[in-house]
Protein backbone atom coordinates (compact mmCIF):
# COMPACT_ATOMS: atom_id res chain seq x y z
CA UNK A 1 0.00 0.00 0.00
CA UNK A 2 1.48 3.62 -0.68
CA UNK A 3 2.84 5.35 2.24
CA UNK A 4 2.45 1.61 4.10
CA UNK A 5 4.74 -0.99 5.32
CA UNK A 6 2.52 -3.60 4.39
CA UNK A 7 0.82 -5.11 1.37
CA UNK A 8 -2.87 -5.91 1.72
CA UNK A 9 -4.13 -9.34 0.69
CA UNK A 10 -8.27 -9.79 0.20
CA UNK A 11 -8.53 -13.96 0.03
CA UNK A 12 -11.78 -15.12 -1.26
CA UNK A 13 -13.14 -18.66 -1.17
CA UNK A 14 -15.93 -19.61 -3.35
CA UNK A 15 -16.87 -22.53 -2.05
CA UNK A 16 -17.69 -21.38 1.40
CA UNK A 17 -18.32 -17.63 -0.14
CA UNK A 18 -15.83 -16.57 2.87
CA UNK A 19 -13.09 -13.70 2.83
CA UNK A 20 -10.17 -12.74 4.85
CA UNK A 21 -8.29 -10.31 4.69
CA UNK A 22 -4.56 -9.73 5.26
CA UNK A 23 -1.51 -7.18 5.94
CA UNK A 24 1.30 -8.74 4.64
CA UNK A 25 4.74 -6.81 5.97
CA UNK A 26 6.68 -10.05 4.65
CA UNK A 27 5.52 -9.23 0.84
CA UNK A 28 6.76 -5.70 0.94
CA UNK A 29 10.50 -7.04 -0.30
CA UNK A 30 8.42 -8.24 -3.69
CA UNK A 31 7.98 -4.47 -4.36
CA UNK A 32 3.89 -4.88 -6.15
CA UNK A 33 2.73 -6.66 -9.24
CA UNK A 34 4.90 -9.94 -10.29
CA UNK A 35 6.71 -10.09 -7.58
CA UNK A 36 3.85 -10.48 -4.82
CA UNK A 37 1.18 -11.76 -7.02
CA UNK A 38 3.89 -15.18 -7.61
CA UNK A 39 4.60 -15.42 -4.03
CA UNK A 40 1.43 -15.48 -3.47
CA UNK A 41 1.09 -18.32 -6.09
CA UNK A 42 3.66 -20.48 -4.97
CA UNK A 43 2.35 -20.08 -0.95
CA UNK A 44 -1.32 -21.09 -2.53
CA UNK A 45 -0.52 -23.20 -5.54
CA UNK A 46 -0.69 -27.17 -5.71
CA UNK A 47 1.32 -28.58 -7.85
CA UNK A 48 0.49 -32.38 -6.98
CA UNK A 49 -2.97 -31.16 -8.35
CA UNK A 50 -4.08 -30.73 -11.76
CA UNK A 51 -4.44 -26.82 -12.88
CA UNK A 52 -8.45 -26.41 -13.23
CA UNK A 53 -8.27 -28.38 -9.96
CA UNK A 54 -10.79 -26.38 -7.37
CA UNK A 55 -8.18 -26.08 -4.99
CA UNK A 56 -5.76 -23.95 -7.44
CA UNK A 57 -5.53 -20.21 -7.06
CA UNK A 58 -6.08 -17.35 -9.04
CA UNK A 59 -4.05 -14.44 -8.27
CA UNK A 60 -4.51 -10.39 -9.26
CA UNK A 61 -1.97 -8.06 -7.95
CA UNK A 62 -1.33 -4.23 -8.41
CA UNK A 63 2.41 -2.42 -9.05
CA UNK A 64 4.10 -0.76 -6.39
CA UNK A 65 2.94 2.66 -8.33
CA UNK A 66 -0.41 1.97 -9.75
CA UNK A 67 -2.12 4.34 -11.41
CA UNK A 68 0.47 6.62 -9.43
CA UNK A 69 2.18 8.04 -12.00
CA UNK A 70 1.52 7.60 -16.18
CA UNK A 71 1.82 4.55 -18.30
CA UNK A 72 1.25 2.95 -15.04
CA UNK A 73 -1.50 0.85 -15.22
CA UNK A 74 -1.75 -3.07 -15.98
CA UNK A 75 -3.03 -5.36 -13.17
CA UNK A 76 -1.20 -8.86 -13.28
CA UNK A 77 -3.01 -12.42 -13.04
CA UNK A 78 -0.68 -15.20 -12.08
CA UNK A 79 -2.17 -18.81 -12.04
CA UNK A 80 -1.28 -22.62 -13.56
CA UNK A 81 -1.80 -22.43 -16.96
CA UNK A 82 -4.27 -24.95 -18.26
CA UNK A 83 -2.20 -24.83 -21.74
CA UNK A 84 1.34 -25.52 -20.55
CA UNK A 85 0.41 -26.87 -17.26
CA UNK A 86 3.43 -24.54 -15.72
CA UNK A 87 3.71 -20.87 -14.81
CA UNK A 88 0.64 -18.58 -16.56
CA UNK A 89 1.38 -15.22 -16.29
CA UNK A 90 -0.98 -12.54 -17.64
CA UNK A 91 -1.17 -8.46 -17.59
CA UNK A 92 -4.33 -6.22 -18.60
CA UNK A 93 -4.93 -2.23 -18.65
CA UNK A 94 -8.13 -0.63 -18.74
CA UNK A 95 -9.76 0.37 -15.37
CA UNK A 96 -8.77 -2.70 -13.35
CA UNK A 97 -5.82 -1.53 -11.71
CA UNK A 98 -7.09 2.13 -10.85
CA UNK A 99 -10.27 0.02 -9.49
CA UNK A 100 -8.63 -2.33 -6.96
CA UNK A 101 -5.93 0.52 -5.69
CA UNK A 102 -9.46 2.37 -5.14
CA UNK A 103 -10.77 -0.68 -3.06
CA UNK A 104 -8.05 -0.45 -1.11
CA UNK A 105 -6.81 -4.22 -2.11
CA UNK A 106 -2.79 -4.75 -3.39
CA UNK A 107 -3.82 -8.38 -4.45
CA UNK A 108 -6.36 -10.96 -4.59
CA UNK A 109 -6.45 -14.76 -4.22
CA UNK A 110 -9.18 -16.76 -5.12
CA UNK A 111 -9.58 -20.27 -4.91
CA UNK A 112 -12.42 -23.24 -4.48
CA UNK A 113 -15.22 -23.39 -6.68
CA UNK A 114 -18.75 -22.27 -6.48
CA UNK A 115 -21.47 -24.26 -6.17
CA UNK A 116 -23.45 -22.45 -9.26
CA UNK A 117 -22.33 -20.18 -11.68
CA UNK A 118 -21.28 -16.73 -9.55
CA UNK A 119 -20.06 -13.75 -10.10
CA UNK A 120 -17.67 -11.11 -7.40
CA UNK A 121 -18.67 -8.33 -6.66
CA UNK A 122 -15.69 -6.52 -4.83
CA UNK A 123 -16.01 -2.91 -3.12
CA UNK A 124 -14.00 -0.85 -0.66
CA UNK A 125 -15.76 -2.78 2.52
CA UNK A 126 -17.23 -5.87 1.31
CA UNK A 127 -17.09 -8.64 -1.33
CA UNK A 128 -20.35 -10.52 -2.50
CA UNK A 129 -21.02 -13.55 -4.53
CA UNK A 130 -23.66 -12.90 -6.48
CA UNK A 131 -26.17 -15.40 -8.42
CA UNK A 132 -24.54 -15.44 -12.32
CA UNK A 133 -26.79 -18.31 -13.66
CA UNK A 134 -29.02 -16.00 -16.08
CA UNK A 135 -25.09 -14.90 -17.11
CA UNK A 136 -23.50 -18.45 -18.22
CA UNK A 137 -24.30 -19.06 -21.81
CA UNK A 138 -24.27 -14.76 -22.39
CA UNK A 139 -21.23 -13.45 -24.42
CA UNK A 140 -22.49 -10.24 -25.48
CA UNK A 141 -23.91 -7.61 -22.39
CA UNK A 142 -22.50 -9.18 -19.40
CA UNK A 143 -20.34 -6.05 -18.28
CA UNK A 144 -23.85 -3.69 -19.11
CA UNK A 145 -26.19 -6.07 -16.83
CA UNK A 146 -23.43 -6.26 -14.07
CA UNK A 147 -23.23 -2.32 -14.09
CA UNK A 148 -26.76 -2.65 -13.64
CA UNK A 149 -27.03 -4.29 -10.88
CA UNK A 150 -24.11 -2.96 -8.97
CA UNK A 151 -25.06 0.44 -10.01
CA UNK A 152 -25.81 1.58 -6.21
CA UNK A 153 -21.93 0.83 -5.40
CA UNK A 154 -20.18 4.30 -6.63
CA UNK A 155 -16.61 5.06 -7.85
CA UNK A 156 -14.19 3.20 -10.48
CA UNK A 157 -15.48 -0.01 -11.74
CA UNK A 158 -14.24 -2.04 -13.94
CA UNK A 159 -15.65 -5.55 -14.87
CA UNK A 160 -13.97 -8.98 -16.32
CA UNK A 161 -15.60 -11.60 -17.67
CA UNK A 162 -15.56 -14.84 -19.91
CA UNK A 163 -17.27 -16.04 -22.64
CA UNK A 164 -18.05 -19.65 -23.49
CA UNK A 165 -14.63 -20.61 -23.99
CA UNK A 166 -13.76 -20.19 -20.85
CA UNK A 167 -17.54 -21.65 -19.26
CA UNK A 168 -15.96 -24.39 -21.47
CA UNK A 169 -12.39 -24.58 -19.72
CA UNK A 170 -10.66 -24.28 -23.51
CA UNK A 171 -7.25 -24.40 -22.24
CA UNK A 172 -6.06 -21.01 -24.21
CA UNK A 173 -9.74 -18.95 -22.95
CA UNK A 174 -8.91 -15.44 -22.71
CA UNK A 175 -10.53 -13.24 -19.69
CA UNK A 176 -12.12 -9.78 -21.27
CA UNK A 177 -11.28 -6.41 -19.03
CA UNK A 178 -13.24 -3.78 -19.55
CA UNK A 179 -14.33 -4.30 -23.12
CA UNK A 180 -11.57 -3.85 -25.31
CA UNK A 181 -8.33 -5.19 -22.66
CA UNK A 182 -8.08 -8.83 -21.62
CA UNK A 183 -6.06 -10.98 -19.54
CA UNK A 184 -4.87 -13.07 -22.92
CA UNK A 185 -2.49 -16.05 -23.39
CA UNK A 186 -2.03 -19.15 -21.28
CA UNK A 187 -5.35 -19.92 -20.30
CA UNK A 188 -6.62 -17.67 -17.09
CA UNK A 189 -10.08 -17.71 -18.73
CA UNK A 190 -10.40 -21.80 -18.50
CA UNK A 191 -9.33 -21.62 -14.80
CA UNK A 192 -12.57 -19.11 -14.00
CA UNK A 193 -14.54 -21.48 -15.37
CA UNK A 194 -13.41 -24.40 -13.69
CA UNK A 195 -14.19 -22.17 -10.73
CA UNK A 196 -17.36 -21.00 -12.03
CA UNK A 197 -16.78 -17.45 -11.85
CA UNK A 198 -18.59 -15.86 -14.65
CA UNK A 199 -17.31 -12.16 -13.97
CA UNK A 200 -15.46 -9.87 -11.06
CA UNK A 201 -16.22 -6.58 -10.34
CA UNK A 202 -14.43 -4.32 -8.71
CA UNK A 203 -15.64 -0.64 -7.47
CA UNK A 204 -13.13 1.70 -5.27
CA UNK A 205 -14.29 4.64 -3.71
CA UNK A 206 -11.48 5.54 -1.39
CA UNK A 207 -9.33 8.69 -1.89
CA UNK A 208 -5.41 8.72 -1.76
CA UNK A 209 -3.15 11.95 -0.21
CA UNK A 210 -0.05 12.36 -1.47
CA UNK A 211 2.04 13.88 1.00
CA UNK A 212 4.54 15.58 -0.80
CA UNK A 213 2.62 16.87 -3.65
CA UNK A 214 5.60 19.38 -4.55
CA UNK A 215 7.83 16.93 -5.28
CA UNK A 216 5.44 14.36 -6.69
CA UNK A 217 3.39 16.63 -9.11
CA UNK A 218 7.10 17.47 -10.59
CA UNK A 219 8.61 13.83 -10.92
CA UNK A 220 4.88 13.43 -12.51
CA UNK A 221 5.24 16.01 -14.96
CA UNK A 222 9.02 15.00 -15.98
CA UNK A 223 7.33 11.27 -16.82
CA UNK A 224 4.32 12.86 -18.37
CA UNK A 225 6.02 15.24 -20.88
CA UNK A 226 8.87 12.08 -21.84
CA UNK A 227 4.93 9.95 -23.00
CA UNK A 228 3.94 12.54 -24.86
CA UNK A 229 6.25 15.66 -25.78
CA UNK A 230 9.16 12.53 -26.82
CA UNK A 231 9.17 9.59 -29.63
CA UNK A 232 9.70 7.35 -27.02
CA UNK A 233 5.97 6.72 -26.97
CA UNK A 234 4.39 8.03 -30.20
CA UNK A 235 4.42 5.49 -32.63
CA UNK A 236 2.13 3.50 -30.37
CA UNK A 237 -0.48 6.23 -30.06
CA UNK A 238 -0.26 7.56 -33.77
CA UNK A 239 0.00 3.98 -35.60
CA UNK A 240 -0.04 1.86 -32.97
CA UNK A 241 1.86 -2.04 -33.19
CA UNK A 242 0.53 -2.74 -36.57
CA UNK A 243 3.39 -0.19 -37.99
CA UNK A 244 5.43 -3.36 -37.73
CA UNK A 245 3.69 -5.30 -40.08
CA UNK A 246 5.57 -3.67 -43.21
CA UNK A 247 8.91 -3.86 -41.72
CA UNK A 248 8.95 -7.25 -40.49
CA UNK A 249 7.66 -8.67 -44.04
CA UNK A 250 10.45 -7.00 -45.51
CA UNK A 251 12.68 -8.09 -43.57
CA UNK A 252 11.34 -11.77 -43.84
CA UNK A 253 10.44 -12.02 -39.84
CA UNK A 254 6.87 -11.99 -40.11
CA UNK A 255 4.84 -15.64 -39.99
CA UNK A 256 2.56 -16.18 -42.88
CA UNK A 257 0.51 -19.54 -43.88
CA UNK A 258 1.03 -21.52 -40.62
CA UNK A 259 4.45 -20.47 -41.26
CA UNK A 260 5.39 -22.12 -44.33
CA UNK A 261 6.33 -18.66 -45.38
CA UNK A 262 8.73 -15.69 -44.01
CA UNK A 263 6.24 -12.51 -45.81
CA UNK A 264 3.07 -12.30 -47.12
CA UNK A 265 2.66 -10.71 -50.94
CA UNK A 266 -0.35 -9.02 -49.58
CA UNK A 267 1.30 -7.32 -46.42
CA UNK A 268 0.21 -3.76 -47.77
CA UNK A 269 -3.43 -4.53 -48.07
CA UNK A 270 -3.58 -5.26 -44.02
CA UNK A 271 -0.79 -3.04 -42.71
CA UNK A 272 -1.09 -0.90 -39.86
CA UNK A 273 -1.17 2.40 -42.33
CA UNK A 274 -4.03 0.61 -44.43
CA UNK A 275 -6.04 0.10 -41.25
CA UNK A 276 -5.59 3.65 -39.76
CA UNK A 277 -6.43 5.02 -43.46
CA UNK A 278 -9.59 2.52 -43.84
CA UNK A 279 -10.62 1.67 -40.65
CA UNK A 280 -9.44 3.42 -37.67
CA UNK A 281 -12.26 5.43 -35.41
CA UNK A 282 -11.09 6.30 -32.54
CA UNK A 283 -8.08 5.63 -29.75
CA UNK A 284 -8.60 4.65 -26.56
CA UNK A 285 -6.16 4.65 -23.54
CA UNK A 286 -5.87 2.58 -19.63
CA UNK A 287 -6.89 4.67 -16.97
CA UNK A 288 -4.22 7.03 -15.79
CA UNK A 289 -1.81 6.44 -19.31
CA UNK A 290 -1.84 9.49 -21.65
CA UNK A 291 -0.78 7.92 -24.79
CA UNK A 292 -3.57 6.30 -25.86
CA UNK A 293 -2.17 2.88 -28.01
CA UNK A 294 -5.53 1.17 -27.95
CA UNK A 295 -6.95 1.61 -31.69
CA UNK A 296 -10.52 0.70 -32.22
CA UNK A 297 -11.43 -0.32 -35.83
CA UNK A 298 -14.82 -0.17 -37.76
CA UNK A 299 -16.65 -2.57 -40.16
CA UNK A 300 -20.13 -2.57 -40.98
CA UNK A 301 -22.54 -5.40 -41.55
CA UNK A 302 -26.02 -6.68 -42.40
CA UNK A 303 -28.13 -8.09 -40.15
CA UNK A 304 -31.19 -8.47 -42.18
CA UNK A 305 -31.63 -9.72 -45.50
CA UNK A 306 -33.77 -6.87 -46.82
CA UNK A 307 -34.51 -3.28 -46.15
CA UNK A 308 -30.46 -2.34 -46.40
CA UNK A 309 -30.41 -2.76 -42.48
CA UNK A 310 -26.62 -2.39 -40.99
CA UNK A 311 -24.83 -2.37 -37.57
CA UNK A 312 -21.79 -0.84 -37.48
CA UNK A 313 -19.25 -3.36 -35.15
CA UNK A 314 -15.96 -1.59 -32.79
CA UNK A 315 -13.10 -3.55 -32.04
CA UNK A 316 -9.72 -3.35 -31.04
CA UNK A 317 -6.98 -4.18 -33.41
CA UNK A 318 -2.97 -4.35 -32.80
CA UNK A 319 -0.06 -6.31 -34.22
CA UNK A 320 -0.63 -9.51 -32.81
CA UNK A 321 -4.03 -9.95 -34.22
CA UNK A 322 -3.27 -8.74 -37.20
CA UNK A 323 -0.37 -11.40 -37.54
CA UNK A 324 -2.34 -14.37 -35.84
CA UNK A 325 -5.79 -13.74 -37.73
CA UNK A 326 -4.72 -12.21 -40.45
CA UNK A 327 -1.03 -13.48 -42.45
CA UNK A 328 -0.59 -16.73 -40.27
CA UNK A 329 -4.07 -17.66 -42.18
CA UNK A 330 -3.55 -16.18 -45.29
CA UNK A 331 -6.52 -13.41 -44.93
CA UNK A 332 -5.71 -10.13 -46.91
CA UNK A 333 -8.46 -7.73 -45.82
CA UNK A 334 -9.15 -5.80 -43.15
CA UNK A 335 -12.29 -6.08 -43.14
CA UNK A 336 -12.52 -9.87 -42.26
CA UNK A 337 -9.57 -9.22 -40.17
CA UNK A 338 -11.58 -7.57 -37.54
CA UNK A 339 -14.69 -10.17 -38.44
CA UNK A 340 -12.40 -12.82 -37.03
CA UNK A 341 -11.04 -10.49 -34.37
CA UNK A 342 -14.87 -10.01 -33.16
CA UNK A 343 -15.61 -13.50 -33.47
CA UNK A 344 -12.41 -14.30 -31.16
CA UNK A 345 -13.78 -11.95 -28.73
CA UNK A 346 -17.26 -12.77 -28.17
CA UNK A 347 -16.35 -16.26 -27.80
CA UNK A 348 -13.83 -14.95 -24.90
CA UNK A 349 -10.33 -16.64 -26.87
CA UNK A 350 -7.20 -16.01 -26.53
CA UNK A 351 -6.34 -14.97 -29.96
CA UNK A 352 -2.78 -15.67 -30.87
CA UNK A 353 -3.63 -19.21 -29.90
CA UNK A 354 -7.11 -19.23 -31.93
CA UNK A 355 -5.32 -18.16 -34.86
CA UNK A 356 -2.49 -20.84 -34.43
CA UNK A 357 -4.48 -23.64 -33.86
CA UNK A 358 -6.08 -22.93 -37.15
CA UNK A 359 -2.98 -22.61 -39.01
CA UNK A 360 -2.09 -26.36 -37.61
CA UNK A 361 -5.67 -28.05 -38.73
CA UNK A 362 -5.51 -25.85 -41.64
CA UNK A 363 -2.38 -27.67 -43.01
CA UNK A 364 -2.88 -30.94 -41.20
CA UNK A 365 -6.24 -31.19 -43.11
CA UNK A 366 -4.43 -30.29 -46.37
CA UNK A 367 -2.20 -33.30 -46.09
CA UNK A 368 -4.91 -35.60 -44.33
CA UNK A 369 -3.98 -35.65 -41.21
CA UNK A 370 -7.42 -34.71 -40.08
CA UNK A 371 -11.18 -35.52 -42.28
CA UNK A 372 -13.30 -32.78 -43.40
CA UNK A 373 -16.02 -34.57 -41.03
CA UNK A 374 -13.53 -33.78 -38.22
CA UNK A 375 -13.10 -30.19 -39.19
CA UNK A 376 -16.94 -30.13 -40.37
CA UNK A 377 -16.22 -26.63 -42.39
CA UNK A 378 -13.44 -27.39 -45.40
CA UNK A 379 -10.39 -24.95 -43.77
CA UNK A 380 -8.59 -23.27 -46.26
CA UNK A 381 -5.92 -20.57 -45.71
CA UNK A 382 -7.53 -17.06 -47.00
CA UNK A 383 -11.36 -18.00 -46.39
CA UNK A 384 -12.37 -16.20 -43.58
CA UNK A 385 -16.01 -17.62 -43.40
CA UNK A 386 -14.53 -21.14 -42.91
CA UNK A 387 -12.42 -19.57 -40.00
CA UNK A 388 -15.49 -17.75 -38.24
CA UNK A 389 -17.36 -21.40 -38.13
CA UNK A 390 -14.58 -22.76 -36.63
CA UNK A 391 -13.86 -20.38 -33.61
CA UNK A 392 -17.73 -20.60 -32.77
CA UNK A 393 -16.85 -24.60 -32.57
CA UNK A 394 -13.85 -24.18 -30.48
CA UNK A 395 -15.06 -22.31 -27.93
CA UNK A 396 -17.94 -24.86 -27.80
CA UNK A 397 -16.19 -28.11 -27.92
CA UNK A 398 -18.71 -29.15 -30.96
CA UNK A 399 -16.96 -31.97 -32.01
CA UNK A 400 -14.21 -34.82 -30.76
CA UNK A 401 -11.39 -32.71 -33.02
CA UNK A 402 -12.63 -28.98 -31.59
CA UNK A 403 -12.15 -30.02 -28.03
CA UNK A 404 -8.38 -31.53 -28.77
CA UNK A 405 -7.94 -28.36 -30.82
CA UNK A 406 -9.50 -26.34 -27.93
CA UNK A 407 -6.50 -27.88 -25.78
CA UNK A 408 -3.43 -26.14 -27.76
CA UNK A 409 -1.72 -26.97 -30.86
CA UNK A 410 0.60 -29.25 -28.94
CA UNK A 411 -1.70 -31.66 -27.50
CA UNK A 412 -3.40 -31.61 -30.94
CA UNK A 413 -0.74 -32.61 -33.04
CA UNK A 414 0.54 -35.16 -30.33
CA UNK A 415 -3.50 -36.98 -30.70
CA UNK A 416 -3.70 -36.86 -34.98
CA UNK A 417 0.11 -35.90 -35.89
CA UNK A 418 2.19 -32.94 -37.74
CA UNK A 419 4.14 -31.91 -34.69
CA UNK A 420 6.51 -30.68 -37.22
CA UNK A 421 4.43 -27.51 -37.97
CA UNK A 422 2.32 -27.51 -34.78
CA UNK A 423 3.85 -23.72 -34.42
CA UNK A 424 4.11 -23.74 -30.48
CA UNK A 425 7.40 -22.83 -28.10
CA UNK A 426 7.32 -25.04 -25.30
CA UNK A 427 3.34 -24.91 -25.32
CA UNK A 428 2.32 -21.54 -25.95
CA UNK A 429 1.18 -20.81 -29.65
CA UNK A 430 4.05 -18.86 -31.15
CA UNK A 431 3.98 -15.27 -31.40
CA UNK A 432 4.60 -12.88 -34.41
CA UNK A 433 7.96 -12.79 -34.89
CA UNK A 434 10.61 -14.51 -36.48
CA UNK A 435 13.63 -12.49 -36.45
CA UNK A 436 16.12 -15.49 -35.11
CA UNK A 437 17.19 -16.82 -32.29
CA UNK A 438 16.49 -14.37 -29.83
CA UNK A 439 12.62 -14.56 -30.53
CA UNK A 440 12.80 -18.33 -30.84
CA UNK A 441 14.84 -19.26 -27.61
CA UNK A 442 13.80 -15.92 -25.62
CA UNK A 443 9.98 -17.60 -25.80
CA UNK A 444 11.97 -21.05 -24.64
CA UNK A 445 13.38 -20.19 -21.82
CA UNK A 446 10.97 -16.90 -20.72
CA UNK A 447 9.00 -18.03 -17.41
CA UNK A 448 5.81 -18.22 -18.99
CA UNK A 449 6.82 -18.62 -22.84
CA UNK A 450 6.15 -15.53 -24.11
CA UNK A 451 7.93 -13.28 -26.43
CA UNK A 452 7.22 -10.30 -23.68
CA UNK A 453 9.11 -12.36 -21.12
CA UNK A 454 12.93 -10.61 -22.00
CA UNK A 455 12.51 -9.59 -25.69
CA UNK A 456 14.11 -11.71 -27.55
CA UNK A 457 12.94 -10.66 -31.17
CA UNK A 458 14.52 -6.89 -30.36
CA UNK A 459 18.04 -8.79 -29.43
CA UNK A 460 17.68 -10.13 -33.40
CA UNK A 461 16.43 -6.69 -34.40
CA UNK A 462 19.32 -5.08 -32.62
CA UNK A 463 22.02 -7.25 -33.95
CA UNK A 464 24.54 -6.07 -37.19
CA UNK A 465 23.80 -8.21 -40.49
CA UNK A 466 26.41 -9.87 -40.58
CA UNK A 467 27.10 -10.38 -36.57
CA UNK A 468 27.29 -14.33 -36.08
CA UNK A 469 25.08 -15.22 -32.60
CA UNK A 470 27.26 -16.34 -29.75
CA UNK A 471 25.26 -18.72 -27.64
CA UNK A 472 26.63 -17.87 -24.82
CA UNK A 473 26.29 -14.07 -25.15
CA UNK A 474 22.47 -14.57 -26.45
CA UNK A 475 21.73 -16.57 -23.34
CA UNK A 476 23.09 -13.63 -21.26
CA UNK A 477 21.05 -10.98 -22.89
CA UNK A 478 18.25 -13.11 -22.36
CA UNK A 479 18.68 -13.81 -19.03
CA UNK A 480 19.80 -9.99 -18.32
CA UNK A 481 16.30 -8.74 -19.87
CA UNK A 482 14.39 -11.16 -18.23
CA UNK A 483 14.92 -10.05 -14.80
CA UNK A 484 14.67 -6.46 -15.20
CA UNK A 485 11.88 -6.84 -16.34
CA UNK A 486 10.71 -8.97 -13.29
CA UNK A 487 11.64 -5.55 -11.63
CA UNK A 488 9.38 -3.45 -13.93
CA UNK A 489 6.49 -5.69 -13.50
CA UNK A 490 6.54 -5.10 -9.97
CA UNK A 491 5.46 -1.87 -10.70
CA UNK A 492 2.98 -2.75 -12.66
CA UNK A 493 3.91 -0.71 -15.82
CA UNK A 494 3.45 -0.95 -19.43
CA UNK A 495 5.95 -2.55 -21.16
CA UNK A 496 5.71 -0.12 -23.90
CA UNK A 497 7.20 2.66 -21.48
CA UNK A 498 9.74 0.54 -20.64
CA UNK A 499 12.28 3.21 -22.04
CA UNK A 500 10.49 6.03 -20.19
CA UNK A 501 11.02 4.29 -17.34
CA UNK A 502 14.44 4.21 -17.16
CA UNK A 503 15.94 2.93 -13.57
CA UNK A 504 16.67 6.77 -12.47
CA UNK A 505 13.18 7.83 -13.22
CA UNK A 506 11.88 5.34 -11.15
CA UNK A 507 13.97 5.87 -8.24
CA UNK A 508 12.99 9.24 -8.64
CA UNK A 509 9.37 8.46 -8.81
CA UNK A 510 9.68 6.33 -5.31
CA UNK A 511 11.24 8.83 -3.59
CA UNK A 512 8.82 10.96 -4.34
CA UNK A 513 6.02 9.25 -2.88
CA UNK A 514 8.38 8.81 0.30
CA UNK A 515 9.63 5.43 -0.53
CA UNK A 516 14.03 5.58 -0.99
CA UNK A 517 15.33 3.03 -3.06
CA UNK A 518 18.82 2.70 -4.41
CA UNK A 519 20.03 1.06 -7.83
CA UNK A 520 21.25 -2.05 -5.95
CA UNK A 521 17.48 -2.27 -4.37
CA UNK A 522 16.00 -2.64 -7.94
CA UNK A 523 18.59 -5.36 -8.65
CA UNK A 524 17.82 -7.20 -5.47
CA UNK A 525 14.14 -7.15 -5.96
CA UNK A 526 14.12 -8.15 -9.80
CA UNK A 527 16.39 -11.26 -8.88
CA UNK A 528 14.07 -12.14 -5.99
CA UNK A 529 11.38 -11.44 -8.07
CA UNK A 530 12.62 -14.49 -11.09
CA UNK A 531 14.08 -16.71 -8.17
CA UNK A 532 10.26 -17.14 -7.23
CA UNK A 533 9.27 -17.88 -10.67
CA UNK A 534 12.01 -20.56 -11.42
CA UNK A 535 10.70 -22.08 -7.96
CA UNK A 536 7.41 -22.45 -9.16
CA UNK A 537 8.57 -24.00 -12.70
CA UNK A 538 10.73 -25.97 -11.36
CA UNK A 539 7.80 -27.16 -8.33
CA UNK A 540 5.53 -27.53 -11.33
CA UNK A 541 8.32 -29.98 -12.96
CA UNK A 542 9.48 -27.62 -16.04
CA UNK A 543 13.24 -28.14 -17.36
CA UNK A 544 14.73 -26.44 -20.33
CA UNK A 545 15.94 -30.15 -21.07
CA UNK A 546 12.68 -31.39 -22.44
CA UNK A 547 11.61 -28.64 -24.72
CA UNK A 548 11.51 -29.39 -28.56
CA UNK A 549 11.14 -26.99 -31.11
CA UNK A 550 9.13 -27.92 -33.89
CA UNK A 551 10.86 -28.57 -37.46
CA UNK A 552 9.35 -25.69 -38.89
CA UNK A 553 11.21 -23.10 -37.05
CA UNK A 554 14.37 -24.60 -38.90
CA UNK A 555 12.75 -24.92 -42.55
CA UNK A 556 11.56 -21.40 -43.07
CA UNK A 557 14.20 -18.62 -43.28
CA UNK A 558 14.17 -16.37 -40.54
CA UNK A 559 14.76 -12.49 -40.43
CA UNK A 560 18.69 -13.69 -39.88
CA UNK A 561 18.23 -16.73 -42.29
CA UNK A 562 18.10 -20.64 -41.36
CA UNK A 563 18.55 -20.90 -38.34
CA UNK A 564 20.73 -23.62 -37.19
CA UNK A 565 18.63 -26.43 -34.87
CA UNK A 566 21.47 -27.09 -32.72
CA UNK A 567 22.96 -23.71 -32.00
CA UNK A 568 19.13 -23.44 -30.77
CA UNK A 569 19.47 -26.13 -28.25
CA UNK A 570 23.32 -24.56 -27.44
CA UNK A 571 21.50 -21.21 -26.46
CA UNK A 572 18.37 -23.02 -24.09
CA UNK A 573 21.43 -25.31 -22.16
CA UNK A 574 23.80 -21.92 -21.96
CA UNK A 575 20.51 -20.49 -20.28
CA UNK A 576 19.62 -23.35 -17.96
CA UNK A 577 23.34 -23.29 -16.78
CA UNK A 578 23.39 -19.69 -15.97
CA UNK A 579 20.00 -20.19 -13.76
CA UNK A 580 22.33 -22.51 -10.66
CA UNK A 581 23.08 -19.55 -9.11
CA UNK A 582 19.57 -17.69 -9.40
CA UNK A 583 17.11 -21.00 -8.64
CA UNK A 584 17.14 -20.73 -4.93
CA UNK A 585 17.57 -17.32 -4.33
CA UNK A 586 15.84 -15.51 -1.81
Amino acid sequence: MLYKETIRVLYVNLQTQKINIEDRADLKKYLGGVGVAAKLLEENMHPELPPLDPAQPIVFANGALTTIYPVITKTVAMFISPLTGELGESYAGGRMAMSMFLAGYDAVVIHGKAAKPTYLAITSNDVFFRDARTLWNTDKDVGRIIRDDEHKYGGKRSIIRIGRAGENQVSYACVIVDRYRHFGRLGLGALLGSKYLKAVSVVGDRSVHIENFKEYFKVYREIYDKCVKTDLMSKYHDTGTPINIEPLNAAGALPTINMRQNSFEYADKISGETFSVKHLSRKMACTGCPVGCIHIGQFRRDFAEHGHEFETVSVAYDYELIFALGTFLGIDSPRYILELIEDVEIAGLDAMSTGVVLGWATEALERGLITPNETIVPLKFGSPQQYREAIAYIAGGENEFYKNLGKGVKYAAQVYGGKEFAMHIAGNEMPGYHTGYGSLTGAAVGARHSHLCNGGYSIDQAMKDDETVDPDKMADALLKEEIERCMLNSLVMCLFARKVYDRPTILSAFGAVGQEMTDEDLTDIARRNYAVKLRIKKALGFDLQNVKFPKRFFETPSMRGKLDEAAAYEILMRYRAKLADLEMTE
